[in-house]
């Protein structure tokens, strides 16, 4: 159901990659995580097996986190696992509201799988890093993390590369920015709505030229959308930031 072309890496050029560092520092091996919130509600193993081999051709080591895991924890202790490449498969949501002190708030959250309380994380909710989330209108709350929590969490993201394939991930930058901020070399996503079935099927295909072929992000979301389109329901794009990456 999803293809792309497999270019297979020269010898040197794939050991260049196995290893991070400079001078006599041995870093150890390239890490990428692939965080499938999705997998609860639109599972698509095929997706996970061919964006698995894609990222370990490219030499990167990978840990694979179903829906079941992707708590508000997680994400706290994500950056903590030093990961090189961040393949979101989230539902993810835009938050626009303004507070009780009337600070302005219009940005991307990221779904969790963690059922919604009151009473936990309060400071967190208080100052809106933490929101409530739901499938459908009046469906089960669950918490979101919105771009204060990536703000504030206690390590860098060290330069990885961040692909959020959840709806509207770049309809506004600011939860990009906090990527970015925290360290985060690049952040792709889509400007719109986007269907399960088209964002599986064009990351697959970006993580072929931004990987495998070794394109520039900004370039790599190009040529993705030169081959497969905006989404056919939603019209949705492929957007990279910062866009000069």
């Amino acid at each position: 159901m999803i293809g792309a072309l497999v270019l297979t890496l020269p010898v040197v050029a794939l050991l260049l990659m196995l290893f991070r560092g400079n001078g006599d520092e041995d870093e150890g091996p390239l890490k990428a995580a692939i965080v499938d919130q999705l997998s609860i509600t639109v599972p698509n193993p095929e997706f996970i097996l061919d964006a698995t081999s894609k990222l370990e051709q490219a030499g990167y080591v990978v840990d694979y986190y179903p829906g079941e895991e992707v708590t508000v924890s997680f994400y706290r202790q994500l950056p903590f696992f030093n990961y090189d490449v961040i393949v979101f498969r989230s539902h993810a949501d835009r938050l626009q509201t303004v507070d009780d002190q009337g600070n302005a708030f219009d940005e991307v959250v990221l779904f969790t799988s963690e059922p919604y309380s009151e009473e936990r994380y309060q400071s967190e909710q208080n100052d809106n890093d933490l929101v409530i989330v739901r499938y459908s209108e009046g469906g089960d709350p669950f918490f979101g993390v919105a771009a204060g929590f990536i703000d504030n969490v206690g390590n860098g993201f060290d330069g990885a590369q961040i692909i959020m394939m959840g709806c509207e991930g770049l309809l506004t930058d600011t939860t990009a920015k906090a990527f970015i901020d925290r360290g985060a070399k690049s952040y792709i996503s889509w400007n719109e709505t986007v269907t399960a079935s088209h964002t599986d099927a064009a990351t697959s295909v970006l993580l072929g030229h931004l990987l495998l072929e070794g394109l520039p992000p900004s370039v790599a979301v190009a040529e993705t959308m030169a081959e497969l389109g905006p989404d056919p329901l939603f019209g949705s794009e492929l957007v990279a930031y910062p866009p000069e990456t």
